[in-house]
């Protein structure tokens, strides 16, 4: 019989404000069983909590900061206070007494059982060291994306300027309940971490995955093209994009949808529920056709899981971004949550209940767009954005406008305009905002959130530049070490 010791599927981290400890991460057991053989080290990668975010956590903090939302006053979620602090941006989100924030507790607990794996598993018994060192290498590859999630909350953006000063988030790599206290070191070391251990899991991830919401090379080498974009280290990005499509080649599952096809009728995403939207990925968690790696979070109305997309709506300007015929409207219904249409005929995503935040291959399309229009390759890049748009819209509204795929400057702002399309009120503009308020291509952006009340009026809310784009750590974390920095 096997002594139990030690959590096989369910770990969650706990945060105690008042605790005698010092420990950063603390972590209860609920399920336990030693992990001995490689088997056990193989099953811990399949923890649901690696790859899908049942009630709460993912982008939704990042979903309620974008710059592409505005608010319906009637319809915000009223049982979360934190989400109108994260809408305002806030200094102060998370106080003393608070519950912490449930992304950082699923990260956090993320990287216990990661660092247990990466450093048990190539002593574990009766394994092949090729399949040893493929558990290693997922755990690594997943335990970078992690990092890079925790950077981009808790650390300002990237600039190398300034990287090797500014404050990173803490490094933990080992699962001990008693480790701390912990420094935060500077950016720069965390995104050195992150470069390393894609880096080293790269060589030893297979080109297809066990399933697509483990670790695969083209998914390692696709994350780390991303990080490097968000670095401004181009060169080295495309390197990784390039890598990325070659590896997918061999991987046939993975396929971008046609919206004319399946928007069409007898297609996937019909029938078009008038409450609920369209079928399809949106509705299904277990739908990876799309997905290079897949990593879900709730988007859906408040019904006790988080902070939830109730009030959410495109922004005028937003809306404005997309062509009549562009078919990723139907996504959107302008009625509010309650069936009354939308007085302004702003816009509300009902056909994504499940966001997918780990990496699509419409984002790696785009990632590659991006890197190719800002190498000066605008034809390649002109080529990739078409690949996506003509699986997005008919055909006569997928070329990129001449005047614009024969300019630098303006495709590159079409690609992130193009992100904005694809990706609108899922969480994935924050992070743009962040990356870009440090690229002087895009100096002198200004964020600005807009409140449309029940008696017609609107309220305006004014990001703090540049302190908002970076989230303070809360009170638990700042309390339980020593010495440690917070943010603006």
């Amino acid at each position: 019989m096997r002594k139990i010791v030690y959590p096989l599927f369910y770990i969650t981290a706990v945060f105690t404000l008042f605790s005698c400890k010092k420990s950063f991460l603390e972590v209860i057991p609920l399920g336990e069983q030693v992990a001995v053989t490689t088997h056990d080290y193989d099953q811990l990668m399949n923890d649901p909590a690696f790859y899908i975010d049942r009630y709460a956590g993912g982008w939704q903090d990042p979903e309620l900061m974008g710059d592409e939302v505005a608010v319906e006053a009637p319809f915000i979620n009223q049982y979360s206070k934190w989400s109108m602090l994260l809408f305002q941006w806030q200094a102060v989100i998370y106080k003393d007494g608070d519950m912490p924030p449930f992304a950082l507790s699923h990260f956090l607990s993320e990287l216990y059982t990661l660092n247990k794996i990466i450093n048990e598993v190539m002593n574990s018994q009766d394994g092949t060291d090729a399949d040893k060192a493929r558990i290693l290498a997922e755990a690594k590859a997943t335990r970078a994306w992690t990092y890079f999630q925790l950077v981009n909350y808790y650390a300002k953006p990237y600039a190398a300027a300034t990287a090797g000063t500014d404050p990173g988030f803490p490094i933990i790599t080992k699962a001990d309940v008693n480790g701390g206290p912990y420094a935060r070191g500077t950016v720069q070391e965390t995104y050195d971490f992150i470069i390393k251990d894609f880096t080293d899991a790269i060589t030893s991830l297979p080109v297809k995955a066990v399933i697509q919401t483990r670790m695969s090379k083209p998914a390692a080498e696709g994350l780390l093209g991303k990080v490097y974009l968000f670095m401004g280290r181009n060169a080295d990005a495309l390197q990784m994009f390039n890598a990325a499509f070659t590896d997918l080649a061999a991987n046939s599952s993975v396929r971008l949808y046609d919206y004319n096809q399946e928007f069409a009728a007898g297609g996937v995403f019909q029938p078009i529920d008038p409450t609920y939207g369209p079928q399809g990925p949106g509705k299904n968690y277990n739908d990876l056709t799309e997905a290079v790696v897949s990593k879900i979070f709730p988007n859906t109305s408040y019904n006790g899981n988080g902070l939830c997309n109730d009030g959410l709506v495109l922004t005028p300007a937003t809306q404005a971004l997309f062509r009549a015929g562009d078919l990723r409207l139907l996504l959107y219904t302008n009625k509010n949550p309650d069936g009354s249409p939308n007085a302004g005929g702003r816009l509300r995503k009902y056909g994504v209940q499940y966001s997918r935040y780990g990496l699509q291959l419409s984002e790696l399309y785009l990632l590659r767009a991006e890197a190719e229009a800002r190498a000066n390759d605008l034809a390649g890049a002109k080529t990739d954005l078409e690949v996506l748009r003509s699986h997005r819209m008919p055909a006569a509204d997928a070329t990129v406008p001449a005047a614009t795929a024969g300019n630098q400057n303006a495709l590159i702002k079409f690609v992130i305009d193009e992100r904005i399309r694809e990706f609108a009120l899922e969480g994935y503009r924050w992070f743009d905002m962040r990356r870009l308020s440090v690229d002087p291509l895009f100096a002198g952006m200004v964020f600005t959130h807009v409140q449309y009340n029940a008696d017609g009026t609107t309220t305006e809310y004014h990001m703090d530049q540049p302190n908002r784009l970076t989230l303070r750590l809360p009170p638990n974390i700042i309390n339980g070490n020593t010495g440690m920095e917070n943010n603006p």
